[in-house]
């Protein structure tokens, strides 16, 4: 399922998603406001603007998928931020790693309500026991260097890290590359204007040759 990206303002959903998805995301949205109440998923501050800061932010990356990707990895997956969204554009199978035991149970719900093609593993990452994927995504979880430690071993040879990052994005290449050889590519983020996405192939760990 294929989702345009236009930008748009506002807590509706762009008109130019599916109807189809656009529901679901409705639901999810509705679910993640509801649950944030009580479980700060998003920032309370971000609220009014969920499909802005968060949905859109997430949709973004829906074109860096690999093609005939079978299953995909995000790692503390938080609110369902982006893995979860993603799953709905996609169609493709994700698993959502999410140490909190309260935030896990969101994503139960969320999955339930919105029928998202996703297992939820209430586990600390290092403790997740799943086949290397092609696709391991993150989003507002860690400084790169952690990120790369965490999915390395979740990664497939020839796999896609795809990471969003803030401003500092630079210097956090920098200090990531100290430990780590990659082919890395930085693409504009369409939501926040000192934002990019890191494409990462190619990861090796210099100290072990990983």
């Amino acid at each position: 399922m294929a989702a345009s990206l236009e930008s748009h303002a506002g807590q509706s959903p762009s008109p130019a998603l599916p109807p189809q998805l656009r529901d679901k995301l409705a639901v999810y949205a509705e679910l993640l406001t509801r649950w944030n109440r009580t479980i700060r998923l998003v920032s309370t501050q971000d609220v009014p603007a969920i499909w802005t800061r968060h949905v859109m932010d997430s949709l973004q990356l829906l074109p860096f998928l690999p093609p005939g990707l079978a299953g995909a990895i995000d790692l503390g997956s938080g609110g369902g931020l982006p893995g979860l969204v993603l799953a709905l554009a996609s169609d493709v199978h994700f698993d959502l790693i999410e140490a909190d035991a309260r935030k896990a149970a969101f994503l139960k719900e969320a999955a339930q309500a919105t029928g998202a093609p996703v297992t939820i593993h209430a586990q600390r990452i290092e403790a997740v026991s799943l086949p290397p994927s092609g696709f391991v995504t993150a989003r507002a979880l860690a400084p790169l260097p952690k990120l790369l430690s965490l999915a390395a071993p979740l990664l497939a040879p020839g796999g896609l890290c795809l990471f969003p990052k803030g401003q500092s994005f630079d210097a956090e290449i920098d200090d990531a590359r100290h430990s780590w050889t990659m082919t890395i590519e930085t693409m504009p983020s369409r939501t926040s204007p000192e934002g990019r996405l890191l494409l990462i192939r190619d990861l090796r760990q210099k100290d072990t040759g990983r």
